[in-house]
Formats: structure tokens, C-alpha cells, sequence
């Protein structure tokens, strides 16, 4: 029967069910406001937000595998629908629309769809291809649009119309025409969420913020002072089915706004969910949690709302409260339902610049500037990559700033292999390697220069390759009589980096000297035999170890007089960092 349980609540312990219930709780007082808040980026109908944490979290906690993974509505994936949905050019959409949310649910489903067939086809490591420093970067630039994007419902002016920098200026040549009651609220707001986070951690700001502000503004009326509400919203059960009003014409143009989503979905679930089970000692299955989202976006599209994606805000706060398990979401989604049959009415007299506030905190929270500084402490050229893609995410557009996201991260990646560390490597006095930046003019001793390239080899940088132990050997101070290949840092070869060894070989031992390889491992060896470099080479050229070709070198007589050398330069004087400790 254990096969029935789902995987995230299996060895549930019945002490836990109190502290879940506690979490859960406290998760749906987080969840209610920010969720709510989440529509006015997606542009759509207030109470969708609550049911993005109802069917959708039920549906994850049946069948993705992480305890803590907390599924709803996400500033990201939401910035990335109304942004996609606002270039499709269809006549008569706007936002707020049925139309506009009818497809925002077939989004859902594109995305629930493109999930699956990531999990068939065991494509979750295309979430791998978006790294770290490149999503805080996004995510970043993403924080920037969502908090500036409140602003005008904050201050209660219209929004402007345009790319950012034109909304940013519509703004600031609008603020004398600021509401002051409107901007009391939000600043109120502010407040009591800054001061419950500084003097009260462990309560929720924005639920209290949320609470006070429904009962002044029942009582002082504001909205006959021009304070805008939320209004009469529509209660009862999500509408269940397909979205109405759209058909398979309106897929091809969501499929560019659901791959964008498909893609953040996997890299940020991913991310988060792995963080937290690391935290805790537990094992988190990728693979399962994608069917999840899976399940949890496709209830999203049947049951009236938008996009769904693994919050990491939420998980924060659920792990802070010590939640155990995924009974931890079911108690939300059953506050979220008893709120939908019963309390909506309630919610009426909600100031709109509460939510703008409470949206605008969750921006500023997106915007990692710690991150930032870790990224350019590590390597510069990641955090260069970072900004541009924060900028071109709120310059440009979200959907776009993925994609940048995607590509930068290739080209990072690609760039690192095409340039990897080049070492000479050497022998202590104790025996010890040594390993020196590769600069010509060097050798690992007279006569010898054993060469270690810390990368696959492939057809992009097989002739840098080449070229540069070619340039090692012509520029070394004594004629080489043997070149090692330390092979311990490349994990494979190509077709084209194969011929390029050919050459590499040829080249040696026209010039009369001996070509040696070092730390094969069994794939790499089985490779070069049979791209045909092992039969060029004498067989007792290949060596378990560096230190083991060394000593061959040191036992060997010496070689006829090679072609002779140019010029050396001097060699490095400071040696590199032990590759071993080298990022």
C-alpha cells in the first residue's frame, strides 16, 4: 500500500501534524496577499490569484517528491505572461479581459504540457543551462520591473504606456498628481511589513497590513475619496474546464510565452527545491517534481488562473516555520477554499495601493544585490553577464531577458571551455606536483614539459589547443625531448579534436621527441583508441599517473638532437593556483 502514498509524504510521522498545521496556517496568511497582489503583474482578475494555490499546490503535493516546495502564483512567470501577452497584437485583448485570462490559463496548460514532455523525454537538465549569477541576474531584473511597475498604483496615478524608461518618465512628470490618501495607504503599508520583518520576524506583515486596511477603509469609506478597492469579486469554486473563448489558433503564438515559462519553471523549482532539501538532509528527485509541476500547471489552466512556478519566497517562509511536509500546503489551499465559499466578500473594500505595496516589498526582494557582490568577488565576467541580463529583463522585456538569460549562459559556458586553465606542471621537491599558468617560455624541466588543459576537447578549441603546446615547445629554453599530456582534466574528445591530437602527435615526433599521455581514464582512453591517436604512440607511452611519466622521462637516455628551438622568453617567475582549487 506504501506505493499509493505520494512520495513527499511517505514516512510521515504523526508528531509532525501539528507543526504543519502551524505552517500551513501561517503560509496562507503569506500566501493570500502576495498572491493577490501577483494579478496585477499577470493583469488579470484579483480572486485568480487564490486559486493558483489551491489545485495547483494539492495537485504538486500528490505528485511531485519535495517535502517543502511551495507551488502558486510567481512574480517571474507572471511578468513573463503579461509581457508576452501584451506583444501578441490580438485585436481586441487587453488585460483584464476573459479573453486576456482565458489565455493566460491556455498558457498554464502549454506549460503543464511542455512538462511532461520534458519528464518523457528526460529533458530537465535544460533548466541546468540557465546558471546561477544568470538568474539572479534575471531575477533581479525582474525584481525592478515588478517594484516600479507599482509605483503608479501606489500613488494613485494612471500608469504610462511604452517601453520602461517611458513609464518610469510618464511617473515622475505625473507626480503632482498624486493621491495622498491613496499614497497613506501604501506607505502605511510599507510600514507595518518593514516593521513586523525588523521587530516581529515570525509574524506576516502583510496579512496584518492587509487586515487593518480592510477595516479603515470600511469605516472611513475611501473609496469615495478617491482610493481605489478591489471590489466586488466573484466567490464560490473555481470555474472548472477548459478556457472559453480560446482554440488552437491561439496556440502557436503562447508557445514562445509557455517556453519561457517552461524554462524558468525548471530552473528556479529546480533550484529552490534542491536548496532546501540540502538544507535538511533530504534527497529531492528533479524528475518527479517535474511531473508535478506538471500537474500542479495543467489544474492551473482547468481551474480559471495563469501560470504556476516554485516559490522560493514561500518555501523560505514555510521552512522557517519548521513545516515538515507537503500537509503543510493542503492546510493552505483549505484556508484559500474557505475564504473563496465564504469570506470574499470581505475583500471588497481592499485598497489596491495595499496590494501595489505589498508587491512592491516582494520586488525589492528579488533585486539580490549580495548576490550581485558574491558573483563579482568570484569571477567579474559571470557579473558583467548578470547586469546585462537584469537590464535587458526590464529595458527590453521579461520574455526576452529569458531568453538573453538562456543564451548568455551557452555562451559563458562555451566561452570557459574554448579558454580553460592551461597549466605546466612540475615536480617538487617533496615529490609534489606544481602547476604554473601556461605562458611560452616554460618547461616542466630541462627537456621535458608535461602540459595539463582543463577542458573537453572539442572542435571549437581543438586547434587553440594545438597551437598553444605547439608554441609551449617552440619557446621552451631547452629542446623538448618529451611532451606528457596530463589527461586527468579531460573528460572527453571529439572527432575534430582527435585529428587535431593526430597533428599534435606528428608534430612531436617530427622534431623528434617523444609523445606521452598521462591519467586516461577508461572512456577517454577507449576514445582515442578509437580515433586512432593510441596506435601513433609507443606502448609503454601511457602512464597511470603524471609522477609516473615523469620518472620514465627522468630514466629515459637522452633523444637525438631535436630541430632546434627559438628563442625562449623567461619564464613566469609567480606559479598559478593549484587547478584543484581554481573555479
Amino acid at each position: 500500500m506504501s506505493r499509493f502514498v505520494p512520495e513527499s509524504l511517505r514516512g510521515y510521522q504523526r508528531s509532525w501534524l501539528r507543526t504543519d498545521i502551524v505552517a500551513g496556517l501561517t503560509l496562507a496568511a503569506v500566501a493570500v496577499p502576495e498572491t493577490m497582489g501577483y494579478t496585477s503583474i499577470a493583469q488579470v482578475p484579483v480572486v485568480t490569484g487564490l486559486y493558483t494555490v489551491l489545485f495547483p499546490a494539492i495537485v504538486f503535493a500528490l505528485l511531485g517528491s519535495s517535502r517543502l516546495l511551495v507551488v502558486g502564483a510567481d512574480s517571474a512567470t507572471a511578468a513573463i505572461l503579461a509581457g508576452g501577452l501584451a506583444t501578441l497584437g490580438l485585436a481586441g485583448l487587453g488585460p483584464y479581459s476573459p479573453q486576456w485570462l482565458a489565455l493566460t490559463s491556455l498558457t498554464a496548460l502549454l506549460c503543464g504540457v511542455l512538462l511532461l514532455l520534458a519528464r518523457l523525454l528526460r529533458l530537465g537538465f535544460l533548466g541546468d543551462f540557465l546558471s546561477a549569477s544568470v538568474l539572479i541576474g534575471f531575477l533581479t531584473g525582474v525584481g525592478i520591473q515588478v517594484f516600479s511597475g507599482q509605483l503608479p498604483d501606489m500613488l494613485g496615478i494612471p500608469k504610462g504606456k511604452g517601453g520602461w524608461f517611458e513609464q518610469q518618465w510618464h511617473t515622475l512628470t505625473s507626480l503632482r498628481d498624486t493621491s495622498l490618501p491613496t499614497f497613506a495607504f501604501a506607505l502605511g503599508t510599507l510600514a507595518i511589513i518593514f516593521g513586523f520583518k525588523r521587530f516581529l520576524p515570525k509574524v506576516p506583515g502583510a496579512i496584518v497590513a492587509v487586515v487593518l486596511s480592510i477595516i479603515v477603509a470600511s469605516v472611513a469609506d475611501v473609496s469615495s475619496h478617491g482610493v481605489a478597492v478591489v471590489g466586488a469579486m466573484q466567490g464560490g469554486f473555481p470555474p472548472i474546464g477548459l478556457p472559453q473563448g480560446v482554440g488552437w489558433s491561439n496556440i502557436p503564438p503562447l508557445m514562445t510565452v509557455a517556453f519561457s515559462c517552461f524554462v524558468l519553471i525548471i530552473a528556479q523549482s529546480a533550484a529552490t527545491s534542491r536548496s532546501f532539501a540540502t538544507r535538511r538532509g533530504q534527497r529531492v528527485d528533479i524528475n518527479r517534481d517535474i511531473v508535478g509541476l506538471s500537474g500542479a500547471n495543467l489544474a492551473a489552466g482547468l481551474s480559471g488562473t495563469f501560470v504556476v512556478n516554485g516559490s522560493p519566497t514561500k518555501t523560505q517562509i514555510l521552512d522557517e516555520q519548521k513545516g515538515k511536509t507537503q500537509v503543510a500546503h493542503a492546510t493552505m489551499a483549505v484556508v484559500v477554499l474557505l475564504i473563496l465559499l465564504f469570506f470574499t466578500g470581505v475583500l471588497t473594500n481592499l485598497p489596491k495601493p495595499v496590494l501595489g505595496a505589498i508587491v512592491f516589498v516582494i520586488g525589492l526582494d528579488l533585486v539580490d544585490i549580495a548576490g550581485l557582490r558574491r558573483v563579482w568577488v568570484a569571477r567579474r565576467s559571470e557579473c558583467y553577464i548578470a547586469i546585462l541580463t537584469a537590464v535587458f529583463v526590464f529595458a527590453v522585456g521579461v520574455q526576452q531577458g529569458i531568453v538573453l538569460a538562456v543564451v548568455l549562459s551557452l555562451i559563458e559556458m562555451v566561452r570557459r571551455q574554448y579558454r580553460p586553465h592551461r597549466f605546466v606542471v612540475g615536480l617538487s621537491a617533496e615529490g609534489e606536483p606544481t602547476f604554473q599558468r601556461a605562458e611560452p617560455g616554460m618547461q616542466s624541466a630541462p627537456g621535458l614539459l608535461v602540459f595539463r588543459y582543463d577542458a573537453d576537447l572539442f572542435y571549437a578549441n581543438a586547434n587553440q589547443f594545438s597551437d598553444g603546446v605547439q608554441e609551449l615547445i617552440t619557446t621552451a629554453p631547452d629542446p623538448v625531448r618529451w611532451l606528457v599530456l596530463d589527461c586527468s582534466a579531460i573528460p572527453d574528445v571529439d572527432y575534430s579534436a582527435g585529428a587535431a591530437l593526430h597533428q599534435l602527435v606528428t608534430f612531436v615526433h617530427n622534431r623528434h621527441a617523444t609523445f606521452a599521455l598521462a591519467a586516461l581514464d577508461p572512456d577517454l582512453r577507449a576514445t582515442l583508441e578509437r580515433f586512432g591517436v593510441l596506435e601513433l604512440l609507443h606502448i609503454d607511452h601511457v602512464y597511470p599517473t603524471v609522477e609516473e611519466a615523469i620518472a620514465a622521462f627522468r630514466s629515459s637516455s637522452p633523444a637525438p638532437t631535436p630541430t632546434p628551438a627559438e628563442p625562449a622568453a623567461e619564464p613566469a617567475a609567480e606559479p598559478a593556483a593549484d587547478p584543484k582549487e581554481t573555479s
